[in-house]
């Protein structure tokens, strides 16, 4: 099936992980809810974390103690936290729906398409691999030694797939997925299905496209 026109240029699809492909706030939010259990303290509902679960140890922590980078201790639970979240991360997570067949069809379209995220490579490499996404190419966030709102990794991403930045368009649900597109000189679009982070304004995020759930790529692409 041909592209649509005004995306007949496009040549490769770059995703975020978190929030965007996978559903991974609830093995998220365990791991830090078994830190308050060993420090005598209730579980926080999913819903208070998962806002959060684009920013990984940084947004966990946040809610489950109240402290930031920079702070006192903070290192200490971020290295508990990591480590706790290694063991649960493939209990819950999932893909949401309609991803599946979402990349199917990309493959299908012979477009090719990876992951560019701010997770670390100790855990989004098993973590794609035990999903079985497929991805041509998987960059985290210490891939470059630079994360995301860097373009670095973006680039990397294109590169690795032999595909011209212009030619690709990066989905994610975070402000700094846009910002990191836009400064690789990708097109950009909002998954509006995904973690959003707290009082969000998407719409002011300048995303060339707001997606409300998988499928609408697949339409606006003309593949569905």
């Amino acid at each position: 099936m041909a592209l649509a026109s005004r995306w007949s240029h496009l040549r490769a699809v770059l995703f975020d992980l978190d929030g965007t492909l996978i559903d991974s706030a609830e093995d998220l939010a365990r791991a830090a809810n078994a830190m308050r259990a060993d420090r005598g303290l209730g579980p926080l509902p999913l819903s208070q974390y998962r806002p959060h679960g684009g920013s990984g140890a940084r947004g966990m922590l946040s809610q489950a103690f109240d402290v930031a980078p920079g702070q006192p201790g903070y290192e200490d639970l971020k290295r508990e936290f990591l480590d706790r979240y290694e063991v649960l991360m493939y209990d819950c997570t999932h893909l949401f729906a309609g991803v599946e067949v979402e990349l199917a069809a990309l493959n299908a379209a012979g477009l090719s398409w990876g992951i560019v995220t701010n997770k670390a490579e100790r855990f989004a490499l098993p973590l794609t691999k035990a999903l079985n996404l497929g991805a041509g190419v998987v960059v985290g966030g210490d891939t470059t030694g630079h994360a995301k709102p860097h373009p670095a990794p973006l680039l990397e991403a294109a590169a690795r797939l032999a595909v011209a930045p212009g030619a690709c368009l990066y989905v994610g649900d975070d402000e700094r997925d846009v910002i990191a597109g836009r400064a690789a000189g990708m097109s950009t679009a909002v998954a509006a299905w995904g973690y959003l982070g707290p009082q969000a304004e998407h719409c002011r995020w300048g995303a060339d496209i707001e997606l409300a759930a998988p499928g609408a790529l697949l339409k606006l692409l003309g593949l569905a």
